[in-house]
C-alpha cells in the first residue's frame, strides 16, 4: 500500500504494469528528475516515473543524452525516489554504463537499485541486449527495453530520426521486440516508429508497449514532463502534446518580481515581520537613550 498518509491507493509494481496489459488498462508514464515534480507525478496517480537520460537536454543542458553520467543519474534517482511513494520508478543506464561488458552493467544496474532506490532500470537496443537483459533478471533487477529511436544511437542513426519506415528496418524492430520479450523485460519503450509498426509489436509481444511518438494503439504513453509542460527552449517534437505553458508564465511572474522589488513595491508591510510590542518599545527607549548623549 501507499505509504502517504491517508492515501491507500496500492503501490504500482512491475507486476501491476503486466497486469494492465492483460486488462488493457492504459499505462501512463513521465519522467522527473527533482523532488518537487516527482512528488506532483505521484500524487497525481501516473503510474511510472521514469529518471530518463532526457536529464541530460531538459535539466543539465546538453545537446544530446550523451555526456550524462552514472553519478548524475545517481543523484537525480535518490531525490525522486524520495517522493515517488506510490509510481513504480524506473532509472535510466546512460550512454556507456552497460555498453562495455555485461559486468560492469551488472554492477551499474545494481548501483541504481541499492544506492538510489530504483525499482527498475531502462536500457537501449533490441536483440544484441537480450543476453544482458536475462543477466540482470538473474541479478533480480527488473528491466524496462527501449527500441526505435533510441537516442543513445543518435550519433550512429545521424540525428534524432523516426525509425521502422521500409520493410527492412521493420522486420528487425520486430525481431528486437520478440527478442526482449523472450529475454524477460517487464516492458518494451517504442520511440519514434510510425503507428502501424507499434501496433504490430504491441500485438505480437506479452509484455506492456509504452509509446513515445509511436501512436495510440501502444499499451501506454510516456512524455518528457517538461515537453508536456512547456519548459523546453527547442521546439517540441511532432508527437508532443503541450498541456501547459510554464515557460511563459514562469517568465512573465520572474518579470514581476523583479519590476517589484526595483519600484520598492516588494517586500511589503504584509510579507514582513516584526517585533513583539514590549521589545519594540524597549528598544526604542535604548535608542532614544544613545541618541540623547
Amino acid at each position: 500500500m501507499s505509504v502517504i498518509a491517508g492515501d491507500f491507493r496500492p503501490k504500482i509494481t512491475v507486476s501491476t504494469i503486466q497486469e494492465k496489459k492483460q486488462r488493457q488498462d492504459p499505462i501512463t508514464c513521465l519522467t522527473a528528475y527533482d523532488y518537487a515534480s516527482a512528488r506532483l507525478l505521484d500524487e497525481a496517480g501516473i503510474d511510472m516515473i521514469l529518471v530518463g537520460d532526457s536529464l541530460a537536454m531538459v535539466v543539465l543542458g546538453y545537446e544530446t543524452t550523451l555526456p550524462v553520467t552514472v553519478e548524475e543519474m545517481l543523484h537525480h534517482t535518490r531525490a525522486v525516489r524520495r517522493a515517488a511513494h506510490r509510481s513504480l520508478l524506473i532509472a535510466d543506464m546512460p550512454y556507456a554504463s552497460y555498453h562495455v561488458n555485461e559486468e560492469e552493467a551488472v554492477r551499474n544496474a545494481a548501483r541504481f537499485i541499492k544506492e538510489a532506490g530504483a525499482e527498475a532500470i531502462k536500457l537501449e537496443g533490441g536483440e544484441k541486449r537480450a543476453a544482458l537483459v536475462q543477466r540482470l533478471r538473474d541479478a533480480e533487477i527488473p528491466v524496462m527495453g527501449h527500441i526505435g529511436l533510441t537516442p543513445q544511437s543518435v550519433l550512429r542513426m545521424g540525428g534524432f530520426k523516426v525509425q521502422g519506415k521500409s520493410l527492412v528496418a521493420i522486420e528487425q524492430l520486430m525481431r528486437d521486440a520478440v527478442a526482449l520479450n523472450g529475454a524477460g523485460v517487464f516492458s518494451i519503450v517504442l520511440e519514434g516508429i510510425p503507428r502501424e509498426v507499434a501496433a504490430m509489436i504491441t500485438a505480437e509481444v506479452s509484455v506492456p508497449t509504452i509509446g513515445i511518438g509511436a501512436g495510440p494503439d501502444c499499451d501506454g504513453q510516456v512524455l518528457v514532463l517538461h515537453d508536456l509542460l512547456g519548459l523546453t527552449f527547442s521546439t517540441a517534437p511532432k508527437f508532443v502534446r503541450q498541456y501547459a505553458d510554464l515557460r511563459t508564465a514562469i517568465a512573465a511572474a520572474v518579470r514581476a518580481f523583479k519590476e517589484d522589488v526595483e519600484a520598492g513595491g516588494y517586500p511589503g508591510e504584509d510579507e514582513s515581520y516584526h517585533l513583539p510590542r514590549e521589545v519594540a518599545q524597549a528598544l526604542e527607549s535604548v535608542m532614544a537613550r544613545k541618541q540623547a548623549r
